[in-house]
Formats: C-alpha cells, sequence, structure tokens
C-alpha cells in the first residue's frame, strides 16, 4: 500500500530516479524550460523549487549542496547569477507545468516545465530578441549591398576593357586594311 508515500516511483529504482531528476533539474536550469512527462515534470518541479528557495540564501554553504546536486558547474553559476536574481520577491511558485500534448506511442501526458519570469523580464528578452533580428537584418541588406556595388563596379570594368579592346582592335583592323593595301599595291 502507498499510505502516506508522497513521491512517486516512476518504475525506477532510488539510484535511477535520483540520476534521472539531476539530469531533468540540470536541464531545466541550463534551457529554462524543458519537455517531458507530466509526472517526471511534477517530480522535478519539487526539486527544483527546492533548489532556486536554497540558493536564495546566497552563501557558500548553499553553494556547496546545490553544486553537488547539479551536474555542471557553470549551471550553478548560472542559477545563483541569473536564475535566482529573478525571485528576489517571490516566495515559491518559480516554475509551472502546461501540458502540451499525448505521446504518440503510447498516449502519455507530455508537458512543459518552465522557470517563470516576470512579465519585465519577459517584455526585456522580447525587446533583445527584436533588436539581434533588426541588426542581423541591417547586415544582411548592407551585405547585398556591398554585393550589388561590386557588381556593379566589375561589370563596369568589364565595359571598360570591352571598349579598350574595341578602340585597340580598331587600330589593329585599320592597320591590317592599310597592310593589305599596300600589299595589293605592290602586287600589281
Amino acid at each position: 500500500m502507498r499510505h502516506n508515500r508522497d513521491r512517486r516511483q516512476l518504475s525506477r529504482t532510488r539510484e535511477h530516479r535520483r540520476a534521472l531528476l539531476r539530469n531533468l533539474v540540470t536541464a531545466l536550469f541550463k534551457h529554462e524550460r524543458i519537455e517531458t512527462s507530466v509526472a517526471k515534470a511534477k517530480e522535478t518541479k519539487r526539486v527544483a523549487e527546492r533548489m532556486i528557495t536554497f540558493a536564495k540564501r546566497g552563501d557558500i554553504h548553499a553553494r556547496r549542496n546545490v553544486a553537488s546536486y547539479l551536474m555542471s558547474d557553470e549551471i550553478v553559476k548560472k542559477l545563483f547569477e541569473k536564475i535566482v536574481p529573478w525571485y528576489a520577491d517571490r516566495n515559491g511558485g518559480y516554475t509551472r507545468i502546461v501540458r502540451v500534448r499525448r505521446r504518440l506511442g503510447d498516449g502519455g501526458e507530455i508537458g512543459i516545465l518552465e522557470l517563470i519570469k516576470s512579465e519585465e523580464l519577459m517584455e526585456e528578452e522580447r525587446k533583445e530578441r527584436a533588436d539581434k533580428r533588426k541588426a542581423k537584418l541591417k547586415a544582411k541588406e548592407e551585405k547585398r549591398k556591398l554585393e550589388e556595388e561590386a557588381a556593379a563596379e566589375e561589370e563596369a570594368a568589364a565595359e571598360e576593357e570591352r571598349r579598350a579592346e574595341e578602340a585597340a582592335g580598331g587600330e589593329e583592323s585599320a592597320a591590317e586594311e592599310a597592310s593589305e593595301e599596300k600589299g595589293e599595291k605592290e602586287g600589281k
């Protein structure tokens, strides 16, 4: 019987389940959103929220405890320097699960587990993405203009060369005609 047992087994042994949750929490902090089954997302949410709450303390003990659980020092650094400041004035509720679809093979429910950001942060990110997009389009446009200018210069140079050849060819043909006429006069 499952009396008073509040955790899911996820059809895994204790070690396998711990490794799975460590990987999922690390991936969540790395990518800020992950897609997984709803049951795994619920368990991951518990652990991730505890990690964020613990990291909000900000002392060396908290950093070491979080580092012992997460799989990468880079992610620990990101958690303490980037993610924790988002939630400075928030007590819990750092993540959300959005049910997306059912898996094709077995019909299992799939959801997205994501970190919740404030509206200001989301607006700021939208502006950054828009600025990047504008800069990319501007660079592309400048590159296209430079290519057009280079092609026009190349075409002008080719036209100039063709005219020079025609002028030189005209002089050569005049010289050839003169020599032919001279040869005809001598032959007569």
